[in-house]
């Protein structure tokens, strides 16, 4: 089975053919299965944000493809334009693009513009509402009387009402306090379970996304510098450094451990696992003879 999506020796330059040129991102060769849950990090101007802003069509790319289950997303205009309901895109701060006079209104412009029924746009509103945690009371009030993090909450609910097979999150917790974030990622992960889509999250914090993601990608000057699973990732902490990044303190600590002759597993980079990890050994050594 093909990905779902996959870039082929992507290039993008800015102000191509004039002295301002600039290669945003180079050479960049990424996949994506159904169903899977993938971080991308990297520090400000890396080429994340440019990146996946071709995964869309957004952006075309100087050079390179992108496919969507196999096929050319600007093989034709019609293709391309279903591509931009098939792979929804939040930018960092959505908020700033609400518009309309209620919340209901902003989170159907999508399904409406998908041409469905009224009684699938209701369906599709009321279910991304749901997922998000906007209350229905909300529902007909307008967008800019919310606060900040339910804002946020209604722009995220305004792409996953068109129901996308990718969803695609720039910075979603950009902004918000220790609560918000942790709510955020957490309705982000049930809609996930609930439908299976693929999801991808871009951040530059390493603890935010070490407990949510099934694998890394890390950008570095334009190009992918390292994808794996998150504890292959955080292994190479001292590269990661050198970039700007850091690694989570977990992993750092388990690191140390590890080099004390603890057995602590290489996988360990949340509090959760290492609390485990901990138990376990100390339940092993009082076991022992």
């Amino acid at each position: 089975m093909a990905p779902i999506i996959k870039t082929e020796n992507l290039r993008h330059l800015y102000s191509e053919g004039t002295p301002f040129e600039h290669v945003a991102i180079d050479d960049i060769n990424f996949s994506a299965e159904k169903g899977e849950i993938i971080g991308i990090i990297g520090h400000t101007g890396s080429g994340k944000s440019t990146f996946i802003q071709h995964l869309n069509g957004l952006l075309k790319p100087s050079s390179g493809r992108v496919l969507f289950n196999g096929e050319d997303i600007f093989s034709s205009k019609t293709f391309t334009h279903e591509v931009r309901f098939k792979v929804g895109l939040v930018f960092q701060y959505p908020e700033y693009q609400l518009f309309e006079e209620t919340v209901y209104k902003d989170i159907a412009f999508g399904p409406k513009n998908m041409k469905l029924s009224e009684e699938q746009i209701d369906i599709s509103v009321r279910g991304a509402a749901e997922f998000v945690g906007v209350d229905e009371e909300l529902l007909n009030k307008s967008p800019f009387d919310l606060s900040g993090g339910q804002k946020r909450r209604v722009a995220i609910a305004g792409v996953m009402a068109m129901q996308p097979d990718v969803l695609i999150l720039d910075e979603p917790t950009a902004g918000l306090d220790p609560s918000g974030r942790d709510s955020i990622i957490t309705n982000i992960l049930r809609y996930h379970d609930a439908t299976g889509c693929t999801i991808i999250l871009v951040t530059h914090s390493m603890e935010e996304i070490a407990r949510s993601v099934d694998r890394l990608v890390v950008f570095n000057k334009g190009h992918i510098m390292m994808d794996g699973a998150p504890s292959e990732v955080f292994e190479h902490d001292e590269e990661l450094r050198s970039v700007g990044l850091s690694v989570p303190e977990v992993s750092l600590v388990a690191k140390r451990l590890r080099q004390l002759g603890l057995p602590i597993d290489r996988s360990v980079y949340t509090v959760e696992q290492a609390k485990k990890a901990l138990l376990a050994v100390r339940g092993g050594a009082a076991g022992a003879p």
